[in-house]
């Protein structure tokens, strides 16, 4: 009888989770803020995400077809995480970009990203970042500075052009001439499709929570270390607090993207450093270039994981601290 033996990295835990639905989870917890972006966007926004979202499915698939492998294993090893990709893509644009933007950054994010690197959990740094950050590079030119302001029922959604954000207000030390609640509700705030409401952004977030998906401390400590970094490169400017964690999109970085497994530390103590110094670092960014940075913040320290995890390392189960003998000479 042939002995057929199944060989796969660990952690080996018995548990009906998979990673097919814990990535529907988060499909599920990106609704909220995908339906208000196209109410607050119009049809425009829907075409953006729809590509994005169709691309990325796409992309993997003709890339498993390339590798050898057949649609019908394809499909039904497909574990949704491409739809993830696509979708924090598409929502991490504004409808100021043109409708091929998406369509390359899915692909980019896919192809050279993840399944250059040996597909879901073997990619170095999280792809929808990875995305983002190429299209904010090849498309500048064809978005400018200009950000869009949400209105309901038109097809584009702005009412008004403007390049001053509020992220660009809080980076210059100045309070952005918009009130807390639209900040939180989203309404007349320029931004990407997904980052302006952030109430759907946090409901989100507490479903992740409530279904274990992530431990909501870990981007709380990122949002607020944020919040205290602005604070006090402001010159102690207390009323700078709020008005940063709710501009820009920070709280859709924090819970969506920061908290990715692949690319974040293997122990409790590790993320806790991950995540402060996610915080520090995007202030210091943010105050830097006078623009938004979670994208950037969130990749560089990506590619510190490895070094966190080589030097926190957890104690084995029975551990204990060897004892000099007293007076004992080496």
């Amino acid at each position: 009888m042939e002995n057929k033996l199944i060989y796969s990295s660990s952690p080996h835990i018995k548990s009906p989770r998979t990673t097919r639905k814990i990535m529907l989870d988060v499909c599920v917890a990106l609704l909220p803020a995908t339906i208000i972006g196209i109410i607050y966007f119009g049809l425009y926004a829907l075409l953006l995400v729809a590509l994005s979202v169709i691309s990325a499915v796409v992309g993997e698939y003709v890339y498993l077809l390339a590798a050898g492998k057949s649609f019908k294993e394809i499909t039904e090893n497909f574990d949704f995480s491409s739809v993830i990709t696509g979708l924090l893509i598409g929502l991490t644009i504004g409808t100021n970009y043109p409708f091929y933007a998406p369509i390359f950054g899915s692909l980019f994010a896919i192809i050279a990203v993840k399944m250059l690197f040996g597909g879901t959990g073997k990619n170095i740094v999280n792809p929808a970042i990875a995305g983002r950050i190429f299209m904010f590079i090849s498309f500048q030119w064809a978005v400018g500075a200009v950000w869009l302001v949400p209105s309901i029922g038109s097809i584009y959604g702005e009412t008004v052009a403007t390049s001053a954000t509020a992220v660009v207000d809080v980076s210059k030390g100045v309070v952005p001439n918009i009130s807390l609640l639209d900040m939180l509700l989203g309404t007349g705030m320029q931004g990407c499709i997904g980052e302006t409401c952030k109430v759907a952004l946090l409901i989100g977030g507490i479903y992740l929570a409530c279904r274990r998906v992530i431990n909501l401390v870990y981007p709380l400590i990122f949002i607020a270390l944020t919040g205290f970094a602005t604070v006090v490169i402001c010159g102690f400017d207390f009323s700078m607090f709020l008005p940063s964690i709710l501009s820009g999109g920070l709280i859709l970085g924090a819970i969506f993207m920061a908290t990715d497994y692949t690319t974040t530390p293997n122990t409790k103590a590790g993320n806790i450093i991950y995540f402060a110094f996610l915080g520090i670092l995007l202030a210091v960014l943010r105050y830097a270039t006078k623009m938004e940075t979670v994208s950037f913040a969130i990749l560089l320290m990506n590619l510190v994981v490895p070094l966190i995890d080589k030097f926190i390392l957890n104690k084995p189960f029975g551990y204990k601290k060897s004892q000099k003998t007293k007076g004992a000479k080496l």
